[in-house]
C-alpha cells in the first residue's frame, strides 16, 4: 500500500498547492486508513508531513510579498506553544477519541468552506490587532493543531484575517508560515512518545510538496471558487465516513466488552459438574 498512499501524498499536496490549506486535512485519514498506522502515529506523522510542505509552500508566497512576518510570528509562536502542549496531551487521550475530534474539525472546516460569506471578502489593507488577541487566538488554534495533527490551515486563515487584520491574500501566505512552526512544535510534543515511520514519513513528505508545487501552478487555470467548494462537500463525506468507523468500532467494542464479561456457558457446566 506504500505506492498507492505516496500517489495519495501527490493529491494531498496539489489540494494544498491550490487552495493554501485543506490538503493536510486529508493526510491524517490517508496515513491511518491507507497507509495502516495508527492513530497517534498517523497523526505525529501529518504534522511532520504538514510542516514541511507548508514550509516549502510559502517560499513562492514571502517573494511575493504575500507574508505579512509580524503578525505570523506572533501568531505562529503562541500556536507553537500551543501546539506542543496539544502534543504532550496527546499521549493521555484514547486514538479513537483524537479521530472523532479530527473528523468533527473536519466538518467545522468544510461548514466554513461551503459558506457563502467567506473571508476573502474582508478588507484589503492590513489592519493594526491588539497582540494579545493574536497570541489568544494562536494558542487555540495551536491546540487543536497538537492534538488531532492538522495544520489547520481554515483555521488559521480565517483567524488572520477576521483577528489578525490581514487580506486574504497575505493571510494565505502568512498561514503557512504560522501552520509549519505550528506542525513542528506538535510533533516535538509526539515525539516523545510516538515512534515514526522514517521511510514512510519521508516518501510521503516528498509527494506531498511535489504536489503542493504543481498545485501552484494549476491555480491560474482552475477555479479556485469552485474548487473550494467541491473540496468542502468531500471532507464532509471523508469526515462522515470517519465517524461511522469510529463509532461503529466503538460499539462494536462495547458490546464485545459486554459479551466478554459473561461467563461462557461450558464454563458453567463445568463448574457444576465439579461435586
Amino acid at each position: 500500500m506504500l505506492a498507492v498512499t505516496v500517489a495519495l501524498a501527490v493529491l494531498v499536496g496539489v489540494t494544498l498547492g491550490l487552495l493554501g490549506g485543506g490538503g493536510s486535512i486529508l493526510t491524517v485519514p490517508l496515513l491511518a486508513y491507507v497507509a495502516g498506522m495508527d492513530a497517534k502515529q498517523a497523526i505525529a506523522t501529518s504534522l511532520l508531513v504538514v510542516g514541511v510542505t507548508s514550509a516549502v509552500g510559502s517560499v513562492s508566497h514571502a517573494r511575493a510579498g504575500r507574508v505579512q512576518w509580524r503578525t505570523g510570528l506572533v501568531f505562529g509562536l503562541a500556536g507553537m506553544a500551543g501546539a506542543y502542549a496539544g502534543g504532550l496531551l496527546g499521549r493521555f487521550i484514547p486514538g479513537s477519541v483524537l479521530l472523532i475530534g479530527f473528523a468533527a474539525m473536519m466538518i467545522a472546516t468544510a461548514v466554513a468552506m461551503l459558506r457563502d460569506g467567506a473571508p476573502a471578502a474582508d478588507a484589503e489593507r492590513p489592519r493594526r490587532v491588539p497582540a494579545a488577541l493574536v497570541l489568544a487566538e494562536g494558542l487555540i488554534v495551536g491546540l487543536v493543531t497538537g492534538l488531532v495533527g492538522a495544520g489547520g490551515g481554515f483555521l488559521v486563515v480565517p483567524a488572520l484575517v477576521l483577528f489578525g487584520g490581514l487580506p486574504m491574500p497575505v493571510a494565505v501566505g502568512t498561514s503557512l508560515i504560522v501552520i509549519a512552526l505550528k506542525s513542528f512544535a506538535g510533533l516535538a510534543g509526539y515525539l516523545t512518545s510516538v515512534r515514526i515511520d522514517w521511510t514512510t514519513a519521508s516518501l510521503v513528505t516528498a509527494a506531498a510538496v511535489v504536489g503542493a508545487l504543481l498545485g501552484a501552478r494549476l491555480t491560474a487555470v482552475i477555479n479556485p471558487c469552485a474548487l473550494r467548494r467541491a473540496f468542502g462537500w468531500f471532507v464532509l463525506t471523508m469526515s462522515s465516513v470517519i465517524l461511522a468507523e469510529e463509532i461503529h468500532l466503538a460499539v462494536g467494542l462495547t458490546w464485545g466488552g459486554a459479551d466478554r464479561r459473561r461467563p461462557p456457558p461450558a464454563t458453567r457446566c463445568a463448574g457444576g459438574a465439579r461435586r
